[in-house]
């Protein structure tokens, strides 16, 4: 989950109201916390309290809860005494690993969102996606010999992704890959998983932002005010596609112009259709509103994957809703999801 920052605002701009801004009739102010600390994206963290020592002692919380996530769902750096998704990696074909129950749980869903979303959200595409990640990242280094990943690379890497190989024990606790070229990258899934994880016992009424992937706890206050979330439009501004309303909601959103680099003029973002290898090229953005965080992370990479007709299917099977944005600036929108429209 080492990702390149090109703006603090990645995904959602949020927060559409100012901080430490008084509640009307509560005594509260709102606050904002902001960390760089977690899964190497922007976290923000906004509440209603009555002093900003008791915000920040709500929003520390929150970020000690997440940070446990983000150590534990590494595929790039080792945490001393810790066995997290890169030990599981660097011993695939060697030996199972005993490994925290949270990872456990978050493959065990994974696995759930790959048949979910027939194959499109792979997490075991470790392999492949490593090739475009190490190619984004020397291109953006050096952008004059910005190259693509070999096409044979990349076909072989594909090989080395059947979830026949991941071994999950949750007796024991362990995770072994038997196929020594295998490597997991649970980047698609594991902001709004984790979110979705801390906001279960996170103090109610905070709106919780990673890297985009918003997640609120309850209405803004005791009188039921909902939480406006801005989309972002993808071809960047201020100005937002629309604002939302969400008490006890997540929005996500996936899009083409979050981490992306150029080749020859043309940009490759790293949103990787399973079927040809490269860049999906359906939509600019789809944002999902639904009540799990990580679903809703699940369901925004495989309906960039998917043609309109395919995801809407996806999302009646799941109950949620979502906007997509096409190559022109179209919008087209899910059954239910303007109701959730203020602006």
């Amino acid at each position: 989950m080492r990702y390149r920052l090109t703006a603090l605002f990645l995904v959602l701009a949020l927060l559409l109201t100012a901080c430490a801004a008084p509640a009307s009739g509560s005594g509260k102010k709102q606050y904002q916390a902001s960390f760089l600390t977690l899964f190497d994206t922007v976290t923000y963290i906004s509440g209603l309290a009555e002093s900003e020592e008791a915000f920040h002692a709500k929003a520390q919380q929150v970020h000690d809860a997440l940070l446990v996530y983000h150590q534990l769902f590494d595929i790039y750096y080792e945490y001393e005494g810790l066995n997290n998704l890169k030990t599981v990696n660097d011993n695939a074909g060697v030996a199972p690993v005993k490994v925290d129950e949270k990872i456990i749980r978050l493959l065990q869903d994974c696995r759930t969102y790959y048949e979910l979303t027939n194959h499109r959200v792979n997490v075991a595409m470790g392999s492949v996606l490593s090739l475009w990640h190490e190619a984004r990242t020397a291109g953006l280094d050096d952008p004059a010999h910005a190259a693509l990943p070999d096409t044979a690379a990349l076909e072989e890497a594909s090989l080395h992704t059947s979830w026949d190989a991941v071994v999950i024990d949750p007796e024991a606790s362990t995770v072994y890959l038997s196929d020594p070229d295998m490597r997991l990258d649970v980047g698609a899934v594991a902001k709004g998983w984790s979110v979705q994880q801390v906001a279960k016992t996170a103090p109610q009424g905070l709106l919780i932002s990673v890297g985009g992937n918003v997640c609120a706890t309850g209405p803004k206050d005791e009188n039921g005010t909902p939480w406006v979330v801005g989309i972002a439009n993808p071809d960047g501004g201020s100005e937002y596609l629309h604002t939302l309303s969400v008490t006890d909601q997540a929005v996500v959103t996936s899009g083409d112009y979050q981490r992306y680099y150029m080749v020859d003029g043309k940009p490759y973002h790293h949103i990787i259709d399973p079927d040809t290898l490269y860049p999906a090229a359906y939509w600019r953005s789809v944002t999902i509103v639904c009540p799990d965080s990580g679903l809703a992370d699940a369901l925004s990479t495989a309906l960039f994957l998917l043609s309109r007709d395919e995801g809407q299917a996806l999302l009646d099977s799941c109950g949620a809703e979502a906007m997509w944005v096409d190559a022109e600036g179209n919008c087209y929108y899910s059954p239910g999801f303007q109701a959730l429209i203020r602006t």
